[in-house]
């Protein structure tokens, strides 16, 4: 157990950035929040130098993309404190053309390697980010292979045809 349950930690997010959480919630255990990318940087920041909070670890930047979505790319955000042994993940969904979200490195400095491999399987643009370049593919591609904007099977192929299987 940790010292400070998801209540107290989303009692001392609210007194700051109330107006800023618009969803939360507790999946299996885990606060979730979401917030917008206006005030992420400064939600992060209080999360870290808070003196009670201590939120010092970064697990992971990662994103998802809802193509249904009117904000079709989540970038999200999972944030341990190992003084609490408590975690939090914080959600920011953004536009799937203009898919911009400030850069988490002052921060943290390992989320130089965390948002550049998000920036090549997603798309996402961390403004301010200080070399954001492809990690895993090849440079001058031009599609984000994590999106899914991709048929799942290509429907040309002979091999896949019903009458093949017995329908």
């Amino acid at each position: 157990m940790g010292k400070i349950t998801n209540e107290e930690l989303l009692a001392a997010i609210n007194t700051k950035f109330e107006e800023q959480i618009t969803v939360f919630g507790d999946p299996y255990g885990l606060l979730t929040i979401e917030t917008n990318t206006e005030s992420i940087i400064s939600l992060l920041t209080f999360l870290k130098t808070d003196a009670t909070l201590q939120f010092i670890y970064l697990t992971d930047i990662t994103a998802i993309h809802y193509p249904e979505q009117e904000k079709a790319i989540g970038v999200i955000y999972h944030v341990h404190s190992l003084v609490n042994n408590i975690r939090i993940r914080v959600k920011v969904f953004i536009d799937a053309v203009n898919c911009h979200i400030p850069t988490a490195t002052p921060l943290w400095n390992g989320a130089n390697w965390m948002e550049r491999e998000t920036y090549d399987l997603f798309g996402v643009i961390f403004d301010g980010h200080p070399d954001l370049r492809r990690i895993l593919n090849v440079d001058d591609m031009t599609a984000f292979p994590m999106r899914k904007e991709f048929p799942l099977e290509d429907p040309n192929r002979v091999d896949k045809k019903d009458y093949f299987f017995g329908r």
